[in-house]
């Protein structure tokens, strides 16, 4: 294999661990088109008669009757969990508290497939509060937003305007990695939109950034692209108080698209401005 095509599969591989797709369904490759096996064709019949297969034992019946495993609870409908998670949320009087509570909520299924629970990452009692949509897989694995690829540009833009992680406060909509980084869907970002929310007001920010799409229309109910709403402000009402509120580009939509840097280096420009008038 050639220098070029060695860089290109690893590439090609980068891209797949990036994508969520970081683990083998099976040993052996199946070919999902081939569709089914042809039948067999009937042998003809030998001289000598087959053997006859050999009868197993009946088995004995024990006089005691087999335990049955315990069911699994069924996990509550959209509907009630949504209405949990917000009783809970509510209940919620710190940022240790409610991180305690989503470590205990059991009503989003994206639990059940996530390694553990990405709470948050940076200083709690920042300005600036930034959040995303959902952990990756590199988030999944430390337990932190922002670690990978998609982590390492939003640092060199934070530092890009006298920023970090301990004078920046990052969060998720969803605090579990759905699987294989598939989009979340509208009923699992409705369950966990009361803990972001709650979550937002406990930290409480004097501006709040929301990074792509989901984001911004989960949190601050745009409805337009995040192309047409990016470097807008707006009022976001924490519940307390009402403070400054933009979205801008994902790092990770930047990194497929790095002429969009220049639109994402404008915002972030405004952002500094609005913390440093």
């Amino acid at each position: 294999m050639t220098r070029d095509r060695t860089k290109a599969a690893r590439e090609l591989l980068a891209f797949y661990l990036e994508a969520g797709a970081d683990a083998l369904l099976g040993e052996e490759p199946v070919d999902r088109f081939a569709g089914d096996a042809p039948a067999t064709r009937k042998s003809t019949p030998s001289a000598e008669p087959a053997p006859r297969p050999a009868v197993a034992p009946k088995p004995r019946i024990s006089a005691e009757r087999p335990v049955a495993p315990p069911a699994q609870a069924a996990p509550p409908s959209p509907d009630v969990a949504i209405m949990d998670a917000r009783a809970q949320a509510r209940a919620a009087t710190s940022l240790d508290e409610l991180r305690r509570i989503l470590a205990g909520f059991d009503g989003c299924e994206l639990k059940r497939h996530a390694k553990q629970l990405v709470f948050a990452d940076g200083n709690p009692q920042a300005r600036v509060m930034f959040v995303g949509e959902a952990p990756g897989r590199d988030e999944d694995q430390e337990g932190l937003p922002f670690v990978g690829r998609s982590g390492k540009l939003l640092d060199l833009m934070l530092k890009a305007i006298g920023l970090d992680r301990t004078t920046a406060y990052i969060a998720n909509v969803i605090p579990w990695r759905p699987p294989g980084n598939r989009t979340p869907t509208p009923q699992e970002t409705q369950i966990c939109l009361p803990f972001i929310r709650r979550h937002i007001e406990l930290a409480d920010p004097d501006v709040l950034v929301c990074l792509g799409n989901p984001s911004s229309q989960a949190v601050l109910s745009f409805t337009d692209g995040i192309m047409k709403s990016r470097g807008r402000w707006v009022a976001y009402d924490t519940g307390t108080r009402e403070v400054r509120a933009i979205a801008t580009l994902h790092p990770a939509y930047l990194l497929r698209q790095p002429l969009q840097k220049r639109l994402a280096w404008r915002d972030f420009l405004a952002i500094r401005k609005a913390l440093n008038p």
